[in-house]
This record gives structure tokens, sequence and C-alpha cells, in this order.
């Protein structure tokens, strides 16, 4: 069987071998008048499709390979593109994650305490609670209670331990609290947290100078934050006259939303940082 492309390149030798033939018998047997003209008005529409035919098949065939190299290149460069891409996206990853190394190491330094590094490997999909899964536990040294902090402030805490693994409540779960006090004025009071990933200060009397701005920080008579850790900010302070309490929200430092590397203080001074306030 032959194909339709055999097919189609053999009708149009046919048709260019019999417009030659009938050419040449016209030109020899008729020079320039009487049959020959009318033999040259017969064959001239002929000649002319068979011309138009070959240039459209032409055109097609040449078409047809430049689409197909277009294509090819399309299809390479796109493939160049990818590759370039994903290779900005490793070497953009791979800076960020030395910048947030080099933050942790010179926090690091800046602690006397013995500390581990430890990677977050997951976290609470619920709504109601605050707490990661860090890739370290017994094994490593670490057991419960332990402050997790990070360079831009107080973390949370160890409160479940396997050999390999460690739950931390985060310091904006409903269930943590934080003893700290307003570096400035020194008010003292409650650090807890809410659902809206923010903290509420509370026990905080109502004759405290508490500004909005203010840092806050541990104050290190609960045992187990290091004295003067930063925790945030006051966002919002509601002073009402019926109550004993102000009304205060502390904005953390930490961004709890992207939160990958964090250091446990394996044997926490709760005056660790009372130089810095």
């Amino acid at each position: 069987m032959f194909s339709k492309k055999m097919v189609l390149i053999v009708g149009v030798i046919v048709l260019i071998t019999v417009n030659i033939i009938v050419l040449s018998a016209t030109t020899k047997s008729y020079p320039a008048f009487g049959l020959g003209h009318l033999a040259l008005s017969f064959v001239a529409p002929f000649q002319e499709f068979v011309t138009r035919s070959i240039r459209f098949i032409r055109g097609i065939w040449e078409n047809y390979f430049f689409l197909v190299s277009v294509s090819q290149e399309n299809l390479h460069l796109k493939k160049s593109l990818n590759h370039a891409i994903q290779k900005n996206n490793q070497m953009q990853e791979t800076e960020l994650a030395n910048i947030r190394l080099r933050s942790l190491l010179n926090f690091q330094k800046a602690i006397t305490n013995r500390v581990i590094a430890a990677e977050v490997i997951g976290k609470d999909p619920s709504a109601w609670f605050k707490t990661i899964i860090i890739d370290k536990g017994k094994a490593d040294g670490l057991k419960r209670w332990l402050p997790v902090v990070v360079a831009q402030g107080i973390t949370g805490q160890v409160i479940e331990i396997s050999n390999h693994y460690s739950k931390v409540i985060l310091i904006i779960d409903r269930n943590s609290a934080v003893d700290a006090l307003v570096q400035r004025s020194r008010a003292r009071g409650i650090i807890k947290g809410t659902l809206a990933d923010q903290c509420r200060f509370e026990f905080v009397l109502q004759k405290h100078d508490v500004r909005i701005g203010d840092i806050v920080v541990a104050s290190g008579f609960d045992g187990v934050y290091p004295k003067g850790l930063r925790i945030g900010w006051v966002s919002d302070v509601i002073k009402r006259d019926a109550e004993i309490f102000q009304e205060i929200t502390v904005t953390p430092y930490v961004d709890f939303e992207k939160l990958e590397e964090v250091l446990i203080v394996l044997n926490p001074q709760r005056h660790e940082f009372a130089s810095q306030q």
C-alpha cells in the first residue's frame, strides 16, 4: 500500500510530465497560429493549475517543516526556562536558609547556655491549638518544659517528647503562659495566647504605665524562659474605670507562620538576658 504522501508526489510528477509533453508537441506542430493557438488556450489553464498546485504543496511542505522546527525549538526553550526557574528557586531557598541559620548562629553566640538547633517538621492542623513538631527528642538531650527560642524572641516550650521528636506549645496557644514585664516601666503580668495569633498581657494593674509600642520581655520568674528575652510589643491598651486590670494586646516578634528552625535551651538560666534591659 502506498502512503498518501507518496501518491501525492507521484501525481504531481505525472501532471508535470504530461504538461511538458503536451507543450512540446504543440510547440513543434503549431508554431504560433491556427491550431497551435487553440492548443495553447487549452494547455495554459492546465499548466497554470499544475504550477499553482506545486507552489501550494511546496508552501505547505516548507511551512510544515518550519512549524515543526519552531515547535521543537519552543519545547527546548521551555525546558531550559523551567530548569533555570527551578535552579533559581533552589538558590533562593538556599540563600534564605543561610540567612535564617546565620541569624540563629549569631543569637546562639549571645547565649552562654547550651542550646541545640532543631527543624520544624510539622504543625497542628487544628485552629484551636498552636503547636509544632521538631526533629529532636530524648536522644538529643531534650526534656519537657525546656524553652524554645529564635533570634526574634520566645517561641514556646517543649511539652511532649519521644526519642527523636518533640512537641512544642507556642506562646500564642491559649494554654501557654509566660511571666513577663514591660521593659520600660517594669509593669509585670502574664502573657497568654489567643486565637488571633496574638497575646494578651493579663493581670497588669491599672496604675502601671503601659503604652502602645512598649517592648515586653520575659521576667524570668516562671523558671522557664531566660529573663530579658523578647516576647513582643504592646499593640493595644484599654483602661476601663470599673476594672482592676488593663486590657493589653501584645503582638509577638516571632512570625509563627514562617517558623522553620528553632533553638532549644538545654540549661536555661533565669537571668540570662538581664543585661539587655
